[in-house]
């Protein structure tokens, strides 16, 4: 079973703001089960995973043409206990968690050198995060990153990215039986910057993860987090917040694939957009094995317009094999400001570029208390206000 919703907002033309309804089933079930670029064809743009990106802005990441001429600064601040390898790609936790889903992501798994592998060991629990801080220094560079949790250990983990560079990386979260992660992914680019990157999580038995991804740079930023479940019990949250800006093109394209019984998953992602050509794509796959009964799911994309010239283009998607299940929806809106709110705001003497930020705030402030960083979301706050500030200015 496949749907999605078909959404125009106010008078707004439909080449400004759109909600695809076409389903990326195929696309994702079509990709190998392999790590090798050469079994992936080079994409022309006609294909379903790749019609919303354009591919002329991937800088050859997509073709083979882009040379790993750059540099990535990537520094690690963990708590005592946890350890930090460089591994060859033939370390068996390197690709474990999930194979590439596009070229993409195959390229970067075949050009990497070494990947760096952090380890909070069984029955840990971690009081500060680990934070990861990714810099770019310029040109194009491929990477690949594990987190592996042990049994019944708890971690936060803080990805960073700064900078500027061309920059095609792996992600793979490894998450033990009954171990909780909570992931937050920030992309804090640079206006010139291009990023790809696959984010692979493996649920244990029992096993709970949260991923928070944050985008707000960049010239193309494409982002896949991806849920599979080892066993029975894992629970998965995907939250998600972006806020593209003039000439920006910023992609998430996500699937939890419920392969495994008695599982559940929550999928909220939330956008603004605003100036010409802002264009920001949200695919959101679930699909639910014959084998998974009990799966108990849940997705949402909400897209807040502010501007003309944005454009939206969301689609959920949902695939059940069995009907022994516990529930499972799905849910797609755009639109722009509420004029209620806005009056409401002004009639109390709230001048109106203020009530503006105020609404934004409240639109995104269910999803930033969900980082449980009370720097980072500081931080996130004061980088939206700087985005609204220059709505206004």
């Amino acid at each position: 079973m496949a749907e999605a919703q078909s959404i125009a907002a106010g008078s707004t033309t439909a080449g400004q703001i759109a909600v695809a309804a076409e389903s990326t089933v195929v696309s994702r079930m079509s990709a190998p089960p392999s790590y090798d670029v050469a079994d992936f064809p080079v994409p022309h743009g006609r294909e379903e995973e790749w019609r919303f990106t354009p591919l002329e802005r991937l800088r050859g990441l997509h073709d083979g043409t882009a040379v790993a001429d750059g540099r990535i600064q990537v520094e690690v601040t963990a708590p005592a206990g946890v350890t930090q390898e460089t591994v060859d790609r033939e370390d068996p936790r390197v690709g474990r968690a999930g194979t590439p889903v596009d070229r993409v992501a195959a390229q970067a798994y075949s050009s990497f050198e070494k990947a760096s592998v952090i380890t909070v060991p069984k029955e840990t629990v971690l009081t500060e995060p680990v934070r990861i801080t990714v810099e770019g220094h310029g040109g194009t560079a491929y990477a690949h990153q594990v987190v592996e949790l042990g049994a019944f250990a708890e971690a936060v983990v803080v990805i960073d990215h700064t900078g500027d560079a061309v920059l095609a990386a792996n992600v793979d979260f490894l998450v033990g039986d009954g171990a909780k992660l909570t992931v937050v992914s920030v992309q804090d680019w640079a206006d010139s910057a291009v990023h790809v990157g696959q984010h692979n999580a493996l649920l244990g038995r029992d096993a709970s993860f949260k991923s928070v991804v944050v985008t707000f740079g960049g010239d193309l930023v494409r982002v896949s987090p991806r849920v599979s479940y080892g066993s029975t019990g894992g629970e998965a949250q995907m939250f998600g917040l972006y806020f593209t800006d003039k000439g920006q093109h910023q992609e998430h394209r996500l699937f939890v694939d419920h392969n495994a019984p008695h599982c559940t998953s929550n999928v909220s992602y939330k956008g603004a957009l605003q100036g010409q050509d802002a264009h920001a794509v949200w695919i959101g796959d679930v699909l639910i094995e014959a084998a998974a009964e009990g799966t108990d799911t849940y997705e949402m994309n909400r897209n807040l317009v502010l501007t003309d010239g944005a454009r939206v283009d969301s689609v959920p998607n949902l695939e059940i094999e069995t009907g022994e299940i516990v529930g499972a929806g799905h849910a797609s809106t755009t639109g722009r400001f509420d004029d209620e709110q806005l009056f409401y705001l002004m009639s109390r003497g709230v001048p109106e570029d203020d009530a503006r930020r105020l609404v934004v705030r409240g639109f995104f402030a269910e999803l930033v208390q969900q980082i449980g960083l009370p720097d980072v979301e500081e931080r996130l706050l004061t980088k939206i206000e700087e985005e609204l500030e220059a709505s206004v200015g």
